[in-house]
């Protein structure tokens, strides 16, 4: 039986407990919140054991974490679960700066430790199938690859904009279809309702004049989440929410067949399966601190108005 815990009962933190407490072979030891009214609250309603004290849950000889805090105290958390011997589940983006994401890698290596970063959408059924499509060549060459995440702006989020926000997500899928890591990055943004960016298009470059381009914002009042995904032999339509995959050639039009699953089950499981068996664990810490240069990379490229080399 696993010993785990999460710190942080946020809209995504409440899942994460929710989850754990649903699964087989797993005990969910406690949960940490500084608000002690709603830890106190959720703690009875999944039987756990309250902390507004993270330290104190970690001194409860935890196999894995999850950590759902602001982006900002990431590191620390992370160091702090790292030195009382859990593996750690970050959420994306990994952190607040490149030099903390390394500094948390380092930490993990060092403490011979798991460290994957929460990027949900690579545990989208839909996502796995395509990415099992593409590696078959039954597209050809994947020669572009765009998405559009867009919706409306949620109150809560205050602290960066919508390109570190949602379109993360789109840049690191993007990243992982291919198999690559990008180049360059040009964008265009700006911010008309919220401090940070809340309109992006980010155009990516990867080797082989390979190109990825996201489409984002705040502004649409309903959500889309696609993607389309260009190769010589075909074309793949997926939608992230409903989870599903068409295939367009120039003789058929095919569904793919996805067993749709909740993403975050997905995650959590192959997090506990890898702390469990020493598997390889996806996403890596150096695959959140790519995602997040390449979103630091766009908000710079945005805002001097040029391209930007990795």
């Amino acid at each position: 039986m696993l010993r785990v815990g999460v710190i942080g009962t946020g809209a995504m933190g409440v899942n994460h407990i929710r989850i754990y407490h649903e699964m087989e072979g797993v005990e969910l030891v406690g949960i940490s919140d500084i608000d002690e009214k709603r830890v106190n609250e959720l703690s009875r309603k999944y039987e756990t054991e309250p902390f507004t004290d993270y330290k104190r849950l970690l001194g409860k000889d935890l196999d894995a974490i999850s950590i759902v805090v602001p982006t900002k105290l990431h590191k620390r958390v992370c160091l702090d679960a790292l030195e009382a011997g859990a593996n750690v589940l970050v959420e994306k983006p990994i952190a607040d700066t490149p030099e903390n994401a390394n500094i948390m890698i380092q930490a993990a290596k060092n403490a011979g430790k798991a460290l994957m970063i929460g990027h949900i959408e690579r545990f989208n059924p839909a996502v796995i199938k395509l990415k099992e499509i593409i590696d078959e060549g039954l597209l050809g060459k994947i020669v572009s690859i765009s998405t559009r995440r867009v919706g409306p702006y949620n109150p809560r989020i205050r602290d960066v904009g919508v390109i570190l926000d949602i379109g993360v997500h789109d840049i690191d899928i993007i990243s992982y279809l291919y198999g690559l890591e990008v180049n360059n990055v040009h964008a265009i943004a700006g911010a008309d309702i919220h401090p940070f960016e809340d309109h992006a298009s980010i155009h990516l470059r990867f080797d082989h004049d390979l190109t990825g381009l996201v489409d984002t914002n705040w502004l649409t009042p309903h959500k889309i989440r696609n993607l389309t995904a260009v190769g010589i032999k075909g074309v793949a339509y997926l939608d992230y929410i409903n989870q599903t995959l068409e295939l367009h050639d120039e003789n058929w039009i095919r569904e793919a067949k996805v067993d749709k699953a909740e993403p975050l089950r997905n995650e959590l499981e192959h997090f506990i399966k890898c702390v469990s068996t020493g598997e390889k664990i996806h996403p890596n810490g150096e695959n959140g601190k790519h995602a997040l240069e390449v979103c630091m990379a766009a908000i710079e490229s945005y805002k001097q108005e040029k391209t930007i080399q990795l």
